[in-house]
This record gives structure tokens, C-alpha cells and sequence, in this order.
């Protein structure tokens, strides 16, 4: 598929997905969402790909809406407005459906709906210069579609501390609360973050969807129906080609060959 405001790379195994709006801050248009959704779904059904990492072109992780659209917002009907909050949610909807490893590169600002895509992925690693937060607040609204987001990311208390305050955080802080898994200098995260996907992507493809499913269907399960759910997903691996290639290849000193069954 040809994009026009999302750029497609390939890095061995590791599919990278770069947003490209540099003058706009790469600011999500209904465009960008729909194109970041389709490149999304085409990597997850890529064989070839084991692992996918979202980024941001120019100086910008995602500067989130643009601010520019919002002023006009109540002069749109309410049709209009569900429709394309409803294209919105189906972007952030994504990474729950990712079947392979999902990791944020934040390079610079991630803003609102920006700030959300980095809660989305799976890992997240920061440039030491990057920024977070939802200023959504000062200009009268509430980050209502990423906020369940935020809230598994950090919890409640700081999601809500981010949300209400509008306050932007530095990658340092972002790291503390959660939101990011490492920080790294400017010139080494991003080959370090392609590094970090690449190693997801050497692991059985079977175990990875196994383990992704795991975290998601039973993050909001009652526990005991979450340990049921889990000992299934248990007899599954226990069955699979993959853990006997994997135990055969660890005995032999060998690299595994995963079959993906």
C-alpha cells in the first residue's frame, strides 16, 4: 500500500513505522490514523516481520491533534464529531491487536494523542531530549480516548495527575512514572530501540502472540478467571513445535528454527 503521511522501512526482521508530517509536528490527522492503522495491520500479517517500531520523522515524536481543527470543533454535528472519534479510537485500538512486538521510538514531543500512541505500544524507549504529556486541559478538553491508556501505562493517580495538570513531563520523569521503559542519549536510541526489536523478533513468533494475548485479555479478568484463562494458554505453549524446537536447540547449542506453530 502507498502512504502519503506515514513512511514504511524495512530493518531486517523489524518493520519500521515512521509518521511523516514533520512541518505539522507529525499532528494525527484522520489521515495519519487511518494510514498508521493500515501499515500497522500490513506488518502484523507480514511473515517476514517480527517485530515493529513506531516513530516519528523530524524533530517530533507525535505533537498529538492538531489544535488548529479544534476550534472548529462545535460547528461539526454530532455525527460528524462520533465519526471521526470513533477513526481515532480504532488507531489507538491497535495495539492490542498487535500479534508481534510493538515498541515506541520517541525521538522528541508526545503530545495528547501522542502521548497515547506511546502508551499503545508494547516497550517504549525515549531520546533523553523527548517530551510528554496531554495539555488537552488548558484548551478546555480532557484526553478522554487515550486516557485508559495512560491509566494502564502509569495508574490511575498520575494518569490523572497528567490529564488535569496538563504538565509536561521530560523523558526522565516519563521513565519514573512508568511511561517509557528506558531513556537513552539523543545520537544511540534509536539504533539501540532497533536493536532492542530485533532481538524481540529472533523469539518464537508463536510464544510472542501468546504472551501479548496473555498480558491483554486478562489485564481487567477477575483474577482466578485470569489464571484459568492462562493455564490454557499454558497447555497451548506446552504443545507447540516452537517450545520443542526451543528445548532441543538450548540441548544441541544451537540457534532455534521457529515455525511459528
Amino acid at each position: 500500500m502507498e502512504y502519503q503521511q506515514v513512511t514504511v522501512e524495512q530493518e531486517g526482521r523489524v518493520r519500521v513505522v515512521f509518521m511523516n508530517r514533520p512541518e505539522k509536528r507529525n499532528a494525527l490527522s484522520e489521515k495519519m490514523a487511518a494510514e498508521l492503522i493500515a501499515a500497522l495491520e500490513e506488518a502484523d500479517a507480514d511473515p517476514g516481520v517480527g517485530a515493529v517500531v513506531l516513530s516519528g520523522k523530524g524533530d517530533a515524536f507525535c505533537a498529538g491533534g492538531d489544535l488548529a481543527d479544534f476550534a472548529q470543533m462545535a460547528a461539526k454535528t454530532a455525527p460528524v464529531l462520533h465519526r471521526e472519534g470513533a477513526a481515532s479510537t480504532e488507531l489507538f485500538k491497535a495495539g492490542q491487536k498487535m500479534s508481534k512486538p510493538l515498541v515506541a521510538a520517541v525521538n522528541g514531543h508526545a503530545m495528547g494523542g501522542g502521548c497515547g500512541l506511546v502508551a499503545m505500544c508494547h516497550l517504549a524507549v525515549a531520546s533523553e531530549k523527548a517530551k510528554f504529556g496531554t495539555p488537552e486541559i488548558k484548551v478546555g478538553m480532557f484526553p478522554f480516548v487515550i486516557f485508559p491508556l495512560l491509566v494502564r501505562a502509569v495508574g490511575a493517580r498520575r494518569a490523572l495527575e497528567m490529564a488535569l495538570t496538563g504538565r509536561f513531563l521530560d523523558a526522565a520523569e516519563a521513565e519514573r512514572f512508568g511511561l517509557v521503559n528506558r531513556v537513552l542519549p539523543e545520537e544511540t536510541f534509536f539504533p539501540e530501540t532497533i536493536k532492542l526489536a530485533a532481538g524481540l523478533a529472533e523469539k518464537s513468533p508463536l510464544v510472542m502472540r501468546l504472551g501479548l494475548n496473555a498480558c491483554y485479555t486478562t489485564m481487567d479478568m477477575e483474577i482466578n478467571k485470569a489464571f484459568d484463562y492462562l493455564n490454557t494458554l499454558r497447555v497451548i505453549d506446552f504443545m507447540s513445535e516452537d517450545l520443542k524446537e526451543g528445548a532441543m536447540a538450548f540441548i544441541q547449542k544451537r540457534s532455534p528454527q521457529w515455525k511459528g506453530q
